[in-house]
């Protein structure tokens, strides 16, 4: 299992390729193609590469999906006996970035809808054999 792990938004955000992430509000329009170079760590095949602070050629790549408002999130301030209350309301601003590739020194390491490692076919001899036996 591929995955890096990106800085976007002031936040740090572990990614895989074929998923989708809320991340803070990009400065791009829907279905536009994103590269983010803020990359920290890459993970391929149980090798690990670590930035210090950044992977030199990383890159993520990714594909904004929408924007939209996150949940509401309430402030209520109160003091005790004092007749004093605030509530305020927030939603943040987030974009739905769906990750297509992650690729370090020019060599995709996975691609989204790149097929994963193919699990073995069971053998047909074995289930002839309890047929057999049943006989």
């Amino acid at each position: 299992m591929t995955y890096a792990i990106i800085e976007t938004g002031g936040k740090q955000i572990r990614v895989e390729p074929g998923r989708f992430y809320d991340i803070e509000l990009l400065t791009t329009e829907p279905d536009e193609k994103v590269t983010i170079d803020a990359v920290l760590l890459v993970q391929h095949d149980g090798e690990v590469t670590i930035g210090q602070p950044l992977v030199t050629g990383a890159t993520v790549e990714g594909t904004v999906m929408r924007h939209f408002r996150g949940r509401k999130v309430l402030v209520y301030k109160m003091k005790p006996k004092k007749k004093t209350r605030k509530k305020r309301g927030h939603r943040q601003e987030v974009t739905r970035l769906m990750i297509d590739s992650i690729t370090l020194n020019g060599a995709v390491f996975a691609a989204q809808g790149a097929p994963e490692k193919e699990t073995p076919v069971a053998d047909d001899t074995a289930t002839e054999e309890v047929e057999t036996a049943a006989e």
